[in-house]
């Protein structure tokens, strides 16, 4: 007889899906190829730091890497292409390639405004659109941004940040209506403080800065990439057939206050 553990875990299981992660360099995008890779699912993974390089090495039969901008349109055909030339679909999108800005609103500079939505917004939207046009003509799948509870709520010295992942939760919903009758499922997790080196160069002592955050959150804590990265596999999998133009909150408790 089939238990409901068993049901649990096959509709957790990727085997056989294909999955590009960008931003997989590092931090949740790093943990989530992880993860997805270790339930079964191959990869091709892309960031502006070879390191993905080396992530796609060490596996060369089931990774392939590419290195560039995540706003580039060319690089975002290249990479859906890659997936279906070298494991012959795409099941899955994580769109989690970003750069944070904190600085008051008095001391952004328009360039600097505009170089965050470039990244973040412009960057999820082409990788998106391709990853939209290769599914549609494969018969479905399942794209996951990686938002931010600033896609919410407000907090000061994040006027750009908060307007590109605020575009990140619309663009969520969009997609989700467009695709539904396309078997394209979207939706978007919505991470807290999380300890990543996202800081580094913003500001100085960036992952002590972020670890300060720890007492804010109801849990009593900061979040770990690992714990996000469960957030979007589940996502991505059967086990969230019916779940799209959702805005997951995966934050200790920091958005129920």
């Amino acid at each position: 007889m089939t238990t409901s553990t068993t049901i649990h875990s096959a509709s957790w299981d990727l085997t056989g899906r294909v999955a590009v992660v960008t931003g997989a360099a590092r931090g949740i995008g790093r943990a989530t190829a992880e993860l997805l890779r270790a339930r079964g699912a191959r990869l091709v993974v892309t960031d502006r730091l070879d390191a993905v390089e080396k992530f796609a090495a060490d596996d060369p039969g089931n990774v392939a890497a590419l290195v560039g901008d995540v706003s580039d349109a060319e690089l975002a055909r290249a990479t859906m292409q890659l997936a279906t030339d070298r494991f012959g679909r795409l099941d899955i999108l994580v769109n989690n390639a970003g750069r944070t800005l904190n600085k008051p609103i008095t001391e952004t500079g328009v360039e600097e405004f505009d170089e965050i939505l470039r990244i973040n917004a412009r960057g999820n939207f082409v990788q998106a659109r391709e990853a939209f046009r290769t599914m549609e003509s494969g018969g479905g799948g399942a794209i996951v941004s990686i938002a931010s509870v600033s896609s919410v709520v407000a907090f000061a010295t994040q006027t750009a940040y908060a307007a590109s992942k605020g575009a990140l939760a619309q663009i969520t919903r969009v997609l989700a209506v467009e695709g539904g009758p396309k078997g394209i499922r979207s939706n978007a997790v919505l991470p807290g403080v999380i300890d990543t080196d996202i800081m580094a160069g913003v500001v100085d002592n960036g992952r002590e800065m972020l670890a300060s955050f720890g007492p804010d959150h109801p849990i009593g804590r900061i979040g770990r990439p690992e714990e996000v990265a469960e957030a979007v596999a589940f996502l991505g999998s059967d086990a969230a057939a019916f779940i799209t133009g959702s805005l997951l909150a995966v934050d200790g408790g920091w958005t129920a206050q």
